[in-house]
């Protein structure tokens, strides 16, 4: 594992030879998630997004299936006093989508949001708190997470402790 501090940005690189190990690196990741945070996930399909939000959510207390938002496009938890909204934008067309499905109310709340496929959202996202770029390596998988405002630093922090 590699982590750097530049300045103000924070970026952190794995290589995440399996499963466990991507589970391992979620649980970590969810020791130091805050309210209203933004992680953008990106990645080939099968990279392990939805995977590294299973495992987080396993971390924060969620019991029973965890199911993949692809076709209702979103999955929301309720994560102690907080909810927790899993987006996945594969099947999004258009910016004109997400607004008609009202989904912009969700951003910038106290709730933790991660999205998948953020680009198909184009400029209609806010700027992430965190962008984790998940590609495949063999068996397993490179994680590149870049932390994009000071609150996004704060839920990396106990990656680089631990």
């Amino acid at each position: 594992m590699n982590a750097q501090k530049a300045n103000q940005t924070v970026k952190f690189e794995a290589l995440l030879p399996n499963l466990a190990a991507t589970e391992n690196w979620g649980r970590q990741f969810a020791a130091g998630l805050k309210p209203g945070v933004l992680i953008l996930l990106k990645g080939e399909l099968g990279a392990g997004k939805t995977t590294l939000v299973r495992a987080v959510l396993r971390a924060l207390g969620v019991e029973g299936n965890i199911k993949s938002p692809t076709y209702p496009v979103l999955e929301t938890y309720n994560v102690s006093s907080l909810y927790l909204h899993h987006f996945d934008f594969y099947r999004i067309k258009s910016q004109s989508e997400l607004e008609d499905a009202g989904f912009r109310e969700y951003f910038g709340g106290p709730g933790l949001c991660f999205v998948e496929w953020p680009e198909r959202a184009g400029e209609w996202l806010p700027t992430a708190d965190v962008s984790i770029e998940l590609s495949t390596k063999g068996e397993g998988r490179k994680l590149t997470a870049i932390a994009g405002s000071s609150l996004g630093r704060q839920c990396l922090e106990p990656i680089f402790t631990a």
